[in-house]
């Protein structure tokens, strides 16, 4: 009697353990690009970025002209003349370069507009991995689009096209 009680305990930890790994992938880059938010967000951000862009180069053509101007006059200049304009110029140079950190830094402008464009899609994008994840009781859920290395997929246990269908795309 021991024997079929230990028997049927073992069955249903066995069975309990298999549906815990029931997983699948998606690829998020597919699904960013199926979303039209998403190019939309992604041209602004590449017009802001542009724009800034240019703003930045030309302050450094500017920088440029400061620079080869000073090198033509440098033998008529005197010593606090020649001083004053190399201060000018690195002046010049410190607000180019901070001007790039106020747009292109880690916390920057253009990581601002893209927070603010771009996650709210990102975050429709979850809550529907955690719908499809809580529907299906997936226990993992992998990025394909990620670093993570899959060196092989089923086509059929991708998901990303239900994720679309989840988002009503």
């Amino acid at each position: 009697m021991k024997k079929i009680i230990y028997l049927l305990l073992i069955l249903l930890i066995n069975n309990t353990n298999v549906n815990a790994q029931k997983f699948t992938y998606i690829d998020t880059d597919y699904i960013l690009n199926k979303i039209p938010e998403f190019k939309q967000a992604q041209d602004k951000l590449d017009a802001f970025s542009a724009e800034w862009q240019k703003e930045i180069e030309t302050k450094y053509a500017d920088i440029d002209a400061m620079y080869r101007a000073y090198q033509q006059e440098q033998v008529l200049l005197t010593e606090p003349m020649k001083n004053k304009r190399e201060e000018a110029i690195m002046s010049k140079e410190i607000e180019a370069k901070d001007l790039q950190k106020k747009y292109f830094a880690p916390e920057g402008n253009l990581y601002m507009k893209r927070q603010e464009l771009i996650k709210p899609i990102q975050d429709k994008i979850y809550d529907a991995v955690q719908k499809l994840a809580s529907n299906n009781k997936y226990a993992i859920i992998f990025d394909s689009s990620s670093d993570l290395i899959m060196l092989y997929t089923d086509p059929n246990l991708d998901k990303s096209d239900e994720i679309l269908e989840i988002l009503g795309y």
